[in-house]
């Protein structure tokens, strides 16, 4: 995998082989900082990246300049990497090993793009937890999205908060926000 954009752009990172993930592919991830770079300014917002996996959206958002990224992932070995990586790049991203549905149970702090990476086999109960809980929960700024990204084959556009998916190959973000009824 390697940073599309920012201060880092151009750099590999090589994940260990041993590890429980699935990166956004290159394609996707620079589709995806294509539309949120004419939402934001990156070094003005807080970032939750949930499912973080190699730590791939994290370093992405760094390397654009935000200074405010938690990472959260269960996987100790997951955790130790975004660590090690985020240590040699001097990154300011901050990680929480935890089961993400706990952590978005117990978490009172707030986020302007909330990020989730699930497993692209989770049920479609697992993925409406996602924004069920970061809504109940009041987890985002005004004016902030969550991105869930997920497979062509699972549709999450019958979920409350639901406002639009972008594809991209076999990739699909799902932008979910708070719009006020007019």
């Amino acid at each position: 995998m390697r940073i599309i954009s920012g201060t880092y752009k151009r750099r590999k990172i090589v994940a260990p082989k041993n590890l429980p993930v699935r990166p956004t592919t290159d394609m996707a991830k620079e589709s995806l900082f294509n539309i949120l770079n004419n939402l934001y300014y990156f070094d003005d917002i807080n970032v939750l990246d949930l499912f973080a996996g190699t730590g791939n959206i994290s370093y992405e958002f760094a390397s654009r300049g935000t200074e405010n990224i938690t990472s959260v992932d269960q996987n100790y070995n997951c955790i130790k990497f975004i660590n090690e990586t985020a240590t040699a790049f001097e990154m300011p991203i901050e990680t929480i090993k935890s089961d993400v549905f706990k952590f978005l149970e117990n978490n009172t702090l707030k986020y302007d793009v909330i990020f989730a990476d699930p497993p692209y086999d989770f049920s479609t109960e697992l993925f409406a937890n996602i924004p069920q809980l970061v809504f109940q929960n009041n987890l985002l700024e005004e004016g902030g999205i969550l991105i869930v990204e997920h497979s062509k084959h699972t549709n999450l556009s019958a979920l409350k908060h639901y406002s639009y998916s972008k594809s991209y190959g076999g990739n699909v973000f799902s932008f979910f926000e708070i719009i006020e009824n007019k």
